[in-house]
């Protein structure tokens, strides 16, 4: 497995939440229409998109050397074996009355790195379910491409060619205590190096956090205003992934008879903006929605209210947490209402522990831009307090180790 890396650009303002919304329930529909109706499509729906997302060129997505991970062996992360400098001489043991010195895990560094996983989101030549349509709806010559719902089309080698994951394993954390996987669904307009781990930097929030975590970030489409959910549409599709993820996980921490350890660990998803798509379909027909203790929107309430209100119900084990700005705030109070509706308690802020069945909703003031949200929402690094106030929870059984940061 060579880490491969993306050029960083940078993310664009807040999705118009009509135009998400729609996006959802239509998202690819075949369009045939001439160039003059997309474009009058385009203007009627006052999406933004093309303003602030403009073509991704193919070719600034290689790095150089210099914005790349740095490229490590598998050999770098198994077990070392100490050298005999000479050979045995004797098969006994001789006593000795020194005290034994307890065994002390070697030190080792964080490992961030990117993998390619034949489950992560794309590639994807299936349908779209809200339509049964092909997703690849356009072609020119041997290229295929998707026409999103503003009309704009987005080629397949450049925007659903990616099936790198983020992968992030804190320098503490230990498999023998509880702990739990962060699944993390960026939003449009991103890419893993840039955005998820230089911008918004997720993976340091977990370090930080000292919980006893680590974080998958499958790579959506590229650098586009587009929220297709890909693979994670499809029944049985989060499973998969999180299915090969344990795979790769034990061999990149040096112990392959883990797999079954990480194949059975708690999960908490994210959802950030666009992500809320592939978070909604995961829960819906992901087939592990069990394993699920928790769901985290920051600002991402752009529809698919009854799948997430669905979850909330038939899980009250788990906790729920939307955070969100005047963009996502009619559809997050709609939400509120459905949930008290069917009897379940909403609360208003995030003072304490988050338990099981909690369900919060917190609305952040004007000042807060959704561009930022992943690190300044109703706190600064908001995914780093919801992993510390989850392991401050024991009937959650997340382990929480001593950091080296405060």
């Amino acid at each position: 497995m060579v880490p491969l890396s993306l050029t960083l650009v940078q993310c664009g303002k807040a999705p118009d939440p009509a135009a998400l919304a729609a996006n959802s329930q239509a998202n690819v529909q075949v369009v045939a229409k001439t160039n003059s109706q997309s474009s009058n499509a385009r203007v009627a729906s006052g999406d933004g998109f093309e303003d602030r997302f403009p073509a991704p060129q193919f070719k600034e997505r290689f790095p150089s050397a210099s914005e790349s991970f740095l490229q490590r062996q598998m050999s770098d992360f198994s077990p070392k074996r100490a050298v005999q400098s000479q050979p045995e001489q004797a098969s006994y043991k001789v006593a000795s009355l020194e005290p034994q010195v307890p065994y002390k895990r070697p030190a080792r560094e964080d490992l961030t790195t990117l993998v390619s996983m034949k489950s992560s989101a794309f590639p994807y030549f299936g349908n779209n379910p809200a339509s049964d349509a092909p997703f690849l709806n356009i072609s020119k010559g041997d290229r295929r491409g998707h026409r999103s719902y503003s009309g704009r089309v987005y080629w397949q080698d450049e925007t659903y060619s990616d099936s790198r994951v983020l992968v992030h394993v804190p320098e503490h954390f230990d498999l023998r205590k509880p702990g739990v996987i962060v699944v993390f669904f960026h939003g449009n307009g991103a890419t893993l190096e840039r955005d998820v781990r230089d911008r918004q930097m997720v993976p340091k929030q977990v370090t930080d956090s000292g919980a006893n975590a680590i974080l998958l970030a499958p790579q959506m489409a590229v650098d586009a205003a587009d929220s297709s959910a890909g693979k994670f549409w499809q029944p049985g599709g989060f499973k998969r992934f999180m299915a090969e993820s344990a795979d790769h996980l034990a061999r990149l921490t040096g112990d392959p008879n883990s797999a079954r350890a990480f194949a059975n660990m708690p999960i908490v998803i994210v959802g950030y903006s666009g992500g809320f798509l592939p978070t909604a379909w995961s829960l819906e027909v992901g087939g592990i929605s069990d394993r699920v203790r928790g769901v985290v929107l920051l600002d991402a309430v752009y529809g698919e209210m009854d799948k997430f209100a669905s979850w909330i119900e038939n899980h009250r084990s788990g906790f729920f947490v939307s955070a969100y700005t005047r963009h996502t705030a009619r559809r997050d109070r709609e939400l509120m209402s459905m949930l008290r509706q069917k009897g379940i308690s909403v609360a208003e802020d995030m003072d304490g522990p988050l338990r099981p069945g909690s369900v919060v909703f917190v609305e952040t003031g004007e000042g807060i831009t959704h561009r930022d949200y992943v690190t300044r929402a109703w706190t600064r690094d908001p995914l780093k307090d919801v992993l510390v106030k989850m392991a401050a929870t024991p009937s959650l059984a997340l382990t929480r180790v001593a950091s080296t940061n405060p």
